[in-house]
C-alpha cells in the first residue's frame, strides 16, 4: 500500500505545483498587459507599476479574462483611446507566451 500512497502523494504535489505555476503565469501575463496599457495611457514609473497591480487585482473578481478586458477597455476609453477588445485579447495571448517563457527560464 505504500507504493500507492507514494504515487498518490506525488500526483497531488504535481497538481498543486501545476496550479501554482498556472496562477503565477496568469498574474504575470496580467501585469505585462497592465504595463502595456499604462504605456498607452502615458503612465511611467511608479504610476505604471501601480496600474499594473490594479489589472492583476481586477482578475480576481470573476473567473476568466472578461474582468481584465472590461477594466482595461474602460480605462482606455476613458482616456480617449480606441483599442478594440480583440486587440486586447491578442495582447493577452502574446503576454501569456511571454509570461510562460519568463517563468520557465
Amino acid at each position: 500500500m505504500t507504493t500507492f500512497d507514494d504515487r498518490k502523494d506525488a500526483f497531488e504535489k504535481k497538481h498543486a505545483h501545476d496550479e501554482e505555476l498556472a496562477f503565477k503565469t496568469v498574474a504575470r501575463r496580467n501585469k505585462l498587459l497592465g504595463l502595456w496599457v499604462a504605456e498607452q495611457l502615458g503612465m511611467t514609473g511608479d504610476a505604471a507599476e501601480a496600474y499594473a497591480r490594479e489589472v492583476v487585482a481586477a482578475d480576481l473578481e470573476e473567473a476568466g479574462d472578461a474582468d481584465v478586458i472590461r477594466k482595461v477597455s474602460a480605462d482606455l476609453k476613458a482616456k480617449g483611446h480606441d483599442i478594440s477588445e480583440h486587440r486586447i485579447q491578442t495582447k493577452l495571448a502574446e503576454f501569456m507566451e511571454t509570461a510562460k517563457k519568463q517563468l520557465t527560464a
